[in-house]
């Protein structure tokens, strides 16, 4: 049986994908009240304009992350699916949070738990 090496904390954030993961805040369903997860990040020198993440649970690779751009209107960008109900109920969960996704795109807020405290969930 062969053995997969084991990575690091520091040698999985030093790769791409991982550093990507890294910087990216995880948000429950509970938590948004999404059918699926949401990812946020900081711009972190991304060269695209704002995007949150979409997962079908917490654990996922990088590779399995559906990209949604935010403006000039909430998109599914790359070859990522979302049904369209989906993609609606994404669409009016950015609406009610689209400033402190902004905000913290922009590094206007600083800190994650700050942004996630300002985060409201739909009904």
């Amino acid at each position: 049986m062969k053995k997969e090496a084991l990575k690091t904390l520091n040698e999985f954030v030093s790769e791409p994908e991982g550093e990507a993961l890294f910087e990216m805040a995880n948000l429950s369903p509970k938590r948004t009240g999404l059918p699926f997860v949401v990812w946020i990040s900081p711009k972190a020198g991304a060269s695209h304009d704002v995007r949150v993440k979409i997962s079908r649970g917490p654990k996922v690779h990088p590779s399995e992350l559906i990209s949604v751009a935010v403006r000039p209107n909430v998109h599914v960008v790359g070859s990522g699916k979302l049904t369209a109900q989906e993609l609606e109920l994404l669409r009016k969960w950015v609406d009610l949070n689209r400033d402190v996704i902004i905000r913290y795109w922009d590094g206007d807020i600083e800190y994650t738990e700050d942004a996630i405290a300002e985060l409201k969930a739909i009904r």
